[in-house]
């Protein structure tokens, strides 16, 4: 027993990989076509969560809205860099992968391909009848006219002793290859607008303007290589807004079109201009694209502290509830209020309606009949100035809100307020007064110069997987013997045909066209025609 397990310990073990034998596997295993296709899958499937879960760099409202209903799932959606799939960690790693190896792929396709370029058309087989398609019969045909024939057909044609071998659809694998490189030039485009493109995010309220600069957005993503001055200097005042919406049938209250118009300066310099913006007709300024993404209401408040003075008085953004009917909540805060400041929680019913348990609701999307629910008015402090951030959707943080003395409940408030109405608060404590509304969008400004090349690469991907899945390799051999059967083609002799393909599935498909190169190589192009 000693004695063999001496011979295991002496008998040569294999080698193993080694650092280098790994990096080569690796590679190898990188740069497959199996490998390309499962990170091409990966990657659109990478992509569907940019779809279901809004994002903050095209729906900051709907995040905000998202952490306020359900703040655990939004943690949680935060933590896996779901609200920022395009920028996250994990897709930047499928995608740096997919990369590589597409350049691994194509560098050796590419090389392959240019020598079966130059690859002259292989020379006849001694015995034709052993191919898929074969033919033989007798005619006056010589080496030099069976090519010209054939070459009539966009063959590419090599003749021998006796013999000519065409080939044709070199296009099939043209496209294949196009295919990969379109892919590459995708993600490079992706790339571009990556590093020296930027968009941000901006709400604005009717009569208010904007300027192209990064202090005005409210949410800004800039590319790697974008300064501050690589922004494009133009500005713009939201003038009006006016949405239509269904108002019969099964779906009343559904958005039919919105505009925003727009007061426009393409440059500091140059005149005002006005124009519509609408949904996917951006406004486009040298390159930089806005979009109109989203509406919603911003009612006209005015707060009055308990010493006479106007503590706030303004348009104040509300975050949709429900989007049907546009029913919005809304947080005013006023933290200049003497001698304490103030805040209220408020939902904002675009065309209120009582119901029958003495509740009220909004009934339509359009500002039919507005009205503004009081939710509370609190006092106390509400953080504003603490140097912690803090959205403007929420009156405080949590751990300052239940040190919030409250003035007024939602049940001591039996009728929501009409324009024009006002709210005293007890004890002398202020007043709030609901004096209009206006309406306010959301703006996604965006600069991408892989936007164009993108677009061009699409397209070459389209046509290229086209002409790879219509195009046939095939190959074909004619062999020419003379009545003597010296092959020197003199004279009427025995003319075998065969042809194979080499595309798998289209052996019906050649199996006309072979028979119609049968009748040409038999008759000649003008007695077939």
């Amino acid at each position: 027993m000693a004695v063999k397990e001496l011979e295991k310990e002496r008998a040569p073990q294999p080698p193993g990989l080694g650092a280098l034998g790994w990096a080569r596997w690796f590679w190898r295993t990188l740069t497959s076509m199996k490998t390309a296709l499962i990170l091409l899958f990966l990657f659109a499937l990478a992509s569907v969560p940019g779809s279901l879960v809004p994002q903050r760099g095209v729906e900051p409202d709907k995040v905000a809205q998202l952490f306020q209903q359900n703040p655990t799932l939004a943690e949680w959606y935060d933590r896996f860099q779901l609200f920022d799939v395009f920028t996250s960690v994990w897709f930047a790693a499928i995608y740096l992968l997919l990369f590589t190896s597409l350049i691994g792929c194509i560098i050796p396709r590419t090389a392959t391909y240019l020598r079966e370029v130059r690859r002259r058309p292989p020379a006849a087989p001694r015995n034709l009848s052993r191919l898929p398609h074969h033919a033989a019969f007798t005619a006056d045909l010589t080496v030099e006219e069976a090519a010209r024939r054939l070459r009539a057909r966009r063959f590419r044609v090599d003749t021998g002793d006796g013999w000519v071998a065409a080939e044709k659809g070199y296009l099939r694998e043209t496209g294949n290859l196009l295919f990969h490189v379109s892919l590459l030039g995708l993600l490079v485009a992706v790339g571009m607008g990556s590093l020296f493109g930027y968009r941000g995010n901006v709400l604005v309220v009717e009569g208010d303007g904007f300027a192209n600069t990064v202090a005005n957005y409210d949410r800004f993503i800039p590319g790697r290589e974008v300064s501050a001055e690589s922004l494009e200097p133009f500005s713009f005042e939201l003038t009006d807004f006016k949405a239509t919406y269904q108002v019969q049938g099964e779906k009343r209250g559904q958005e039919l079109d919105y505009s925003a118009y727009l007061r426009v300066n393409d440059s500091p310099t140059t005149p005002a201009r006005d124009y519509e913006l609408k949904v996917n007709e951006p406004l486009e300024i040298n390159g930089t694209q806005t979009y109109l993404i989203g509406h919603g209401y911003a009612p006209v408040f005015k707060v009055t502290d308990g010493q006479g003075q106007v503590a706030f008085d303004g348009p104040v953004p509300c975050l949709i509830e429900h989007k049907p009917t546009l029913t919005s909540g809304c947080v005013v805060k006023a933290p200049d209020a003497r001698p304490s400041q103030l805040g209220f929680l408020l939902r904002f019913l675009p065309t209120s309606v009582p119901l029958t348990d003495g509740t009220y609701a909004s009934a339509f999307p359009g500002e039919l009949q507005p009205e503004v629910q009081v939710l509370g008015a609190f006092t106390g402090d509400f953080g504003v100035r603490s140097g912690r951030p803090q959205s403007v959707y929420e009156l405080a943080p949590p751990d300052l809100m239940k040190k919030l003395k409250p003035l007024v409940m939602g049940t001591s408030v039996p009728k929501p307020l009409a324009v024009g109405k006002s709210l005293d608060l007890p004890g002398g404590a202020g007043k709030l007064e609901f004096t209009g509304v206006k309406e306010w969008i959301t703006l996604q400004v965006a600069y991408d110069p892989g936007r164009v090349p993108a677009l061009f690469f699409a397209g070459l991907a389209t046509v290229s997987i086209a002409l790879s899945l219509m195009i046939r390799r095939r190959r074909l051999w004619v062999r020419i013997g003379g009545k003597d059967g010296d092959g020197d083609g003199a004279g009427a002799g025995t003319v075998e045909v065969g042809g194979l393909t080499r595309t798998e599935g289209s052996a019906a498909g050649f199996a006309e066209e072979f028979d119609d190169i049968v009748k040409v190589l038999t008759a000649g192009d003008r007695d077939v025609r």
